[in-house]
Protein backbone atom coordinates (compact mmCIF):
# COMPACT_ATOMS: atom_id res chain seq x y z
CA UNK A 1 0.00 0.00 0.00
CA UNK A 2 1.02 3.93 -0.94
CA UNK A 3 2.50 5.07 2.58
CA UNK A 4 0.48 8.71 1.51
CA UNK A 5 -2.53 6.46 1.63
CA UNK A 6 -1.65 5.16 4.82
CA UNK A 7 -1.57 8.41 6.57
CA UNK A 8 -4.59 9.36 5.16
CA UNK A 9 -6.91 6.88 6.42
CA UNK A 10 -7.06 7.85 10.25
CA UNK A 11 -7.81 11.48 8.67
CA UNK A 12 -10.82 10.07 7.08
CA UNK A 13 -12.17 8.70 9.75
CA UNK A 14 -12.25 11.26 11.91
CA UNK A 15 -14.01 13.16 8.85
CA UNK A 16 -16.82 10.47 8.43
CA UNK A 17 -18.44 11.08 12.22
CA UNK A 18 -17.88 15.09 11.60
CA UNK A 19 -19.53 14.60 8.60
CA UNK A 20 -22.43 12.14 9.70
CA UNK A 21 -23.12 15.14 12.72
CA UNK A 22 -24.01 17.41 10.40
CA UNK A 23 -27.40 16.94 10.06
CA UNK A 24 -28.40 16.26 13.98
CA UNK A 25 -30.31 19.82 14.61
CA UNK A 26 -33.24 20.30 15.90
CA UNK A 27 -35.92 19.04 14.55
CA UNK A 28 -38.30 22.20 12.82
CA UNK A 29 -41.65 21.91 14.89
CA UNK A 30 -44.76 24.61 14.76
CA UNK A 31 -46.68 24.84 18.49
CA UNK A 32 -50.27 25.02 17.77
CA UNK A 33 -52.39 25.63 20.92
CA UNK A 34 -49.61 24.13 23.10
CA UNK A 35 -48.99 20.93 21.35
CA UNK A 36 -45.78 21.00 18.87
CA UNK A 37 -46.15 19.28 15.72
CA UNK A 38 -43.29 18.54 13.40
CA UNK A 39 -42.64 20.25 10.49
CA UNK A 40 -43.27 17.93 7.63
CA UNK A 41 -46.64 17.24 9.26
CA UNK A 42 -47.63 20.78 8.57
CA UNK A 43 -46.51 20.40 4.82
CA UNK A 44 -48.61 17.19 4.30
CA UNK A 45 -51.73 19.20 5.61
CA UNK A 46 -50.67 21.74 3.23
CA UNK A 47 -50.07 20.05 0.20
CA UNK A 48 -53.56 18.07 0.69
CA UNK A 49 -55.39 21.17 0.74
CA UNK A 50 -53.36 22.26 -2.36
CA UNK A 51 -54.29 18.80 -3.93
CA UNK A 52 -58.06 19.12 -3.42
CA UNK A 53 -57.47 22.99 -4.10
CA UNK A 54 -56.03 22.10 -8.02
CA UNK A 55 -58.62 18.72 -8.00
CA UNK A 56 -61.37 21.64 -7.72
CA UNK A 57 -59.88 23.95 -10.26
CA UNK A 58 -59.51 21.02 -13.08
CA UNK A 59 -62.87 20.27 -12.10
CA UNK A 60 -63.98 23.35 -13.04
CA UNK A 61 -62.34 23.75 -16.24
CA UNK A 62 -63.17 20.06 -17.42
CA UNK A 63 -59.89 18.97 -18.01
CA UNK A 64 -59.87 14.99 -17.96
CA UNK A 65 -57.01 13.09 -16.75
CA UNK A 66 -55.83 9.73 -17.97
CA UNK A 67 -54.83 8.56 -15.02
CA UNK A 68 -55.94 10.40 -11.84
CA UNK A 69 -55.27 7.65 -9.28
CA UNK A 70 -51.40 8.70 -10.27
CA UNK A 71 -52.14 12.20 -10.79
CA UNK A 72 -53.45 13.40 -7.31
CA UNK A 73 -51.00 11.39 -5.15
CA UNK A 74 -48.41 12.85 -7.29
CA UNK A 75 -50.05 16.10 -6.77
CA UNK A 76 -49.51 15.84 -3.47
CA UNK A 77 -45.87 14.82 -3.16
CA UNK A 78 -45.11 17.60 -5.17
CA UNK A 79 -47.05 20.49 -3.39
CA UNK A 80 -45.62 18.52 -0.10
CA UNK A 81 -42.14 18.90 -0.78
CA UNK A 82 -42.45 22.18 -2.42
CA UNK A 83 -43.77 23.47 0.82
CA UNK A 84 -40.88 21.60 2.42
CA UNK A 85 -37.88 23.74 0.08
CA UNK A 86 -39.59 26.38 0.25
CA UNK A 87 -40.01 26.85 3.86
CA UNK A 88 -37.52 24.94 5.51
CA UNK A 89 -34.31 24.66 3.37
Amino acid sequence: MNPAKVRRLPRLGLLLPVMLLTGCSRAPSFDILGSFFPAWLVCVASGLLLTVAARWMLLRSRVVLALPILTYPSLTALFTLALWLMLFR
